[in-house]
C-alpha cells in the first residue's frame, strides 16, 4: 500500500511539473529541506538569487534522508524533464554523473578557484573524471548528540564522555519519567545513530574497514556484535510512539523537554535556533561518547542537470552563489552545518558552530574525517541500503545482535 501511495504521488508530481517548468531566468530546484530550520536556511539562497534577478521555482519533496526526493528525480529524468538543480548526497551524485546526466561546471570552478578552497574529501563527490558536476553547500557531521540542558541539570547529569556514563544518564532520565532518547523510527535515522555507535566501538580504523573498505572480517566481528548490543540499549530508551516519526519532530521533543537526548546530525541545531534556543544555555551539543576526536560527515550539494547543452547562465549563477564566502557563512549559521570552503571565518557562528568547524579541521588534519555510512558517503547506495535493512530490522526486534551481524555480512556481500 505504501509503495502504491508513493508511486501515485510521484506520478502526480511529474504531471504537475510538466505545466510548471522553470521559465528562462529561473532555476527549478528539487530538494528535501522542508523543516522549519531547513526552510529558513534555504531562504538565504533564494534571496541571494532574487537579488540577481533570478527566480526560484521551488520543488520540495519531504523526507529527511532524501529517498523520496531521489524517487521523484528518477521519474522526472525518465520523463525527460530534469530540474535545473537537485540536492544530492555522496554516491548518488557520482551515480548521476556516471550516467552522463550532469552538466560540466569546470568554467565556474576554475574562475572562482574551487580546487583551492574545497576539501579533498568533498571534492571526491563533487568531481567525477575531472569534471565538477555539483556545488557543495556545506559539511554536516553526523556523530552529534543534542541535549536539553534544563532536563540534564534537573537530574544531575553531566555531559557523558563514555558509553557507561551515557547509559547511566539514560537510566536516570527513565527513572525520572522522561523519555531518555528522542528518535524517529525511519531507516536512515537508525543508521545515523548506528554511525556514532559504530565509530565509538570500532574506532577510526575499524569504521573505515567496515563501511568504506567493506572488510568481511570486521563486518562479522565480535566488535560489530557489540555495536548491535549497544543499539539494543538505545532502542530500550526510546518512547513507544517512535515508529515513522520525522527527525525534526524528535528534535522538538528535546526542545520541549519531553526527552533528554537526540543522536542526530548537526542539521538538528537549525531546529533549536529556529525555536529561539541558545547553545550552552538552552541546549548542549557534543560528540557521541567515545568519538570526541572523530568526525563522520556528509555534504549537501546541488547537482546541476544537463539541460541539453552548456551550463545555463542561471545554473552558473546558482553555483557561484552557493560557493560565495558570504553565502557559505550566512547559510551555515542558520542551517547548523559548517562551510564547504576552508577559508570562511567562524566569527558569525555560535558555540556549536565554532566547535563543529574546529572539530572538522582537526579531524581532517589527523586523518579521522570519514564519510558517513548512513548518509551515502562511505559506500555505494546499494550497499548503504542493504545495511539500512539490517540495522532497522534489528532495531525493530526482528534480529538479535548475533543474527544481525550474520545478516550484515551477507547483505553487504550480495550488494557490493
Amino acid at each position: 500500500m505504501r509503495k502504491h501511495v508513493l508511486m501515485t504521488t510521484v506520478a502526480l508530481f511529474v504531471g504537475a511539473t510538466s505545466t510548471n517548468i522553470a521559465a528562462a531566468g529561473d532555476v527549478e530546484v528539487l530538494h528535501w529541506w522542508t523543516s522549519g530550520g531547513e526552510a529558513a536556511a534555504l531562504n538565504v539562497l533564494k534571496e541571494g538569487l532574487e537579488g540577481q534577478g533570478i527566480g526560484w521555482n521551488d520543488m520540495p519533496v519531504a523526507g529527511g534522508g532524501g529517498e523520496s526526493a531521489m524517487t521523484v528525480l528518477r521519474a522526472r529524468v525518465t520523463a525527460g524533464n530534469a530540474p535545473t538543480a537537485v540536492q544530492g548526497l555522496g554516491f548518488d551524485i557520482i551515480d548521476w554523473a556516471k550516467q552522463g546526466s550532469l552538466a560540466n561546471l569546470n568554467d565556474v570552478a576554475a574562475k572562482e578557484g574551487w580546487d583551492d578552497v574545497i576539501p579533498a574529501a568533498l571534492q571526491q563527490f563533487a568531481k567525477v573524471d575531472g569534471k565538477w558536476v555539483s556545488a557543495p553547500v556545506n559539511v554536516h557531521s553526523t556523530n552529534w548528540v543534542w541535549a536539553n540542558k534544563a532536563v540534564l541539570d534537573a537530574n544531575g547529569i553531566a555531559v557523558p564522555t563514555t558509553w557507561d556514563e551515557f547509559v547511566a544518564a539514560l537510566d536516570k532520565l527513565k527513572a525520572a519519567g522522561i523519555t531518555p532518547v528522542a528518535h524517529g523510527g525511519q531507516a536512515w535515522q537508525e543508521a545515523t545513530v548506528f554511525d556514532g555507535v559504530a565509530m565509538s566501538v570500532l574506532g577510526p580504523d575499524g569504521y573505515k574497514a567496515a563501511f568504506i573498505d567493506l572488510d568481511e572480517a570486521t563486518l562479522g566481528s565480535d566488535s560489530m556484535k557489540e555495536v548491535f548490543d549497544r543499539m539494543g540499549v538505545i532502542r530500550a530508551n526510546v518512547d513507544e510512539n517512535f515508529s515513522g516519526r520525522d527527525w525534526n519532530l524528535a528534535t522538538a521533543m528535546v526542545i520541549n523537554g519531553e526527552a533528554g537526548f537526540q543522536m542526530m546530525g548537526d542539521w538538528a541545531k537549525g531546529e533549536f535556533i529556529n525555536a529561539g534556543k541558545v547553545p550552552g544555555e538552552d541546549f548542549l551539543c557534543f560528540r557521541f561518547p567515545g568519538t570526541a576526536d572523530q568526525v563522520t560527515f556528509n555534504a549537501d550539494q546541488f547537482m546541476m542537470f544537463d539541460q541539453g547543452g552548456n551550463v545555463s547562465p542561471e545554473q552558473a549563477a546558482l553555483a557561484s552563489a552557493i560557493l560565495a564566502p558570504s553565502f557559505q557563512s550566512a547559510f551555515n549559521v542558520v542551517k547548523g552545518s559548517v562551510p564547504a570552503r576552508t577559508d570562511v571565518s567562524d566569527e558569525a557562528f555560535d558555540a556549536c558552530g565554532k566547535k563543529g568547524m574546529a572539530d572538522l579541521a582537526a579531524a581532517a588534519k589527523s586523518g579521522n574525517l570519514f564519510g558517513s555510512m548512513a548518509h551515502g558517503h562511505a559506500s555505494a547506495a546499494s550497499v548503504k541500503n542493504a545495511m539500512y535493512d539490517v540495522i532497522t530490522a534489528h532495531f525493530n526486534g526482528e534480529y538479535d545482535s548475533a543474527t544481525a551481524v550474520e545478516e550484515l555480512v551477507d547483505a553487504v556481500s550480495i550488494a557490493k
